[in-house]
């Protein structure tokens, strides 16, 4: 018989199993991801791009628009 994959919850490090009957998963409970939910709203998790990114994708004038 196979062992259940466990993980830590990403929120509080609490272990748990890994499986469907969990509705939070990979969180441990509503209140972890809310938690996470957070975070990403307040923007305290972001996902890493260069610093000119954003520079370089609106640098150039936009066409002139035909009404």
């Amino acid at each position: 018989m196979t062992k259940p994959m466990t993980i830590d919850c990403p929120t509080c490090g609490t272990p748990l199993e890994w499986n469907p009957s969990n509705p939070f998963r990979p969180f441990c409970s509503d209140r972890c991801k809310l938690i996470d939910l957070g975070a990403w709203a307040s923007e305290e998790h972001k996902i890493p791009v260069s610093p000119d990114a954003e520079d370089d994708l609106f640098s150039e004038d936009l066409p002139d628009r035909l009404h």
